[in-house]
């Protein structure tokens, strides 16, 4: 579809990129200008996961666009290297992902081709998704041939596939295969054609994640199954919003910020160990992940516990307005002896209320 050469800009002095569009296409009708059109959009996002558009313009006819040039590998090398990451990487790896998708999403670009050979990774470890806006012209123009998609296929979302309307779900969906691979090793679907591949998403199933990884946490599994989701309702409804349900399921603590969704304190939903909320797009009602037993039995018993102290300082506060004086020699109330797990703190509280509540 392009060249691209490294070159310097003379008067910022920096190494850039230059993607130029091939001749052939430069002729296309129609083309030349949506490619522009889409790169000077690109242009206009501004995000530290983004690759940032510096210029576009044209030479002798052909379109080309002045990226930032990035210094590194892309997650396709890291794959072909070390055939599976760690989860916790990958949940760095994901969230800044997700917070360039949130970015663009809410300047109303799809990118439509996230794949691990768009995604470069810096030796600082920062990921930059590459090619925002040159997909979307590309497909709009139908340059492609009767039968095949734009995009690589094995990414490609079962709406897309079928060349339907695509939205940000679709994203979400290719995101959810990338970090699938770099789970595992391999793609959800093994295929050898489209056609092939279209069946597999309308009749088979993806192999549960842990199934070929059974030291992937049971809810990192869940957060990326979400994401593949064969109906695009029933994904994340954002990038946000896959970024909260992998932050909480990551085995240590992210240390990537969370990309905050309109009217979403990403802070909030991290601090928080009560629950997860998901909301798929569209029609599909709303779901939440389940708590534990021994968690929920623990939030009853403190709220119980937050009556009883409620119960206790009124009566106390009553000494000075004339209430009933305790009489010589109660004995003073023992705290909760504390614990350090939910299970013991339950079992304690639940002590604790039987012995003060006669």
């Amino acid at each position: 579809m392009a060249s691209v050469y490294l070159a310097r800009d003379g008067e910022l002095e920096r190494p850039v990129a230059i993607k130029v569009l091939a001749e052939h296409l430069a002729d296309t009708r129609g083309f030349h200008d949506r490619f522009l059109r889409e790169a000077r959009l690109a242009a206009q996002l501004s995000h530290p996961n983004i690759v940032q558009v510096f210029d576009v313009g044209e030479d002798d006819g052909r379109p080309f666009i002045v990226m930032e040039c990035v210094e590194g590998a892309n997650l396709a090398d890291e794959v072909k290297e070390r055939g599976k990451l760690e989860p916790a990487e990958v949940v760095d790896l994901a969230l800044q992902i997700c917070g360039g998708l949130e970015h663009a999403h809410a300047a109303g670009l799809v990118h439509r081709d996230i794949k691990p050979q768009n995604l470069l990774l810096r030796a600082d470890g920062t990921v930059k998704i590459a090619d925002f806006g040159i997909a979307r012209a590309a497909e709009s123009t139908r340059l492609t041939q009767i039968g095949s998609v734009l995009g690589t296929a094995a990414y490609l979302s079962p709406e897309q596939a079928l060349g339907e309307e695509v939205t940000a779900a679709a994203d979400i969906y290719s995101l959810g295969c990338v970090l699938y691979e770099l789970l595992t090793g391999r793609t959800p679907y093994l295929f050898e054609t489209l056609p092939e591949l279209v069946v597999k998403h309308r009749e088979e199933s993806i192999a549960p994640l842990r199934e070929l990884r059974p030291e992937v946490p049971e809810r990192l599994e869940a957060a990326v199954m979400h994401a593949l989701a064969r109906n695009p309702d029933y994904r994340p409804e954002s990038a946000a919003a896959l970024a909260e349900e992998l932050a909480i399921a990551s085995p240590d603590p992210p240390t990537r910020p969370l990309p905050q969704a309109s009217g979403v304190d990403a802070t909030e939903v991290l601090s928080s160990s009560t629950r997860v909320q998901t909301r798929p797009i569209g029609r599909a009602p709303r779901r939440e992940l389940p708590l534990s037993r021994a968690r929920r039995l623990w939030l009853l018993l403190a709220a119980v516990a937050a009556a009883v102290a409620i119960t206790i300082g009124i009566a106390v506060g009553s000494e000075g307005d004339g209430g009933t004086q305790p009489s010589p020699g109660t004995p003073a109330v023992e705290p909760v002896p504390p614990a350090s797990d939910s299970a013991t703190r339950a079992r304690n509280l639940a002590d604790w209320l039987r012995e003060h509540s006669r």
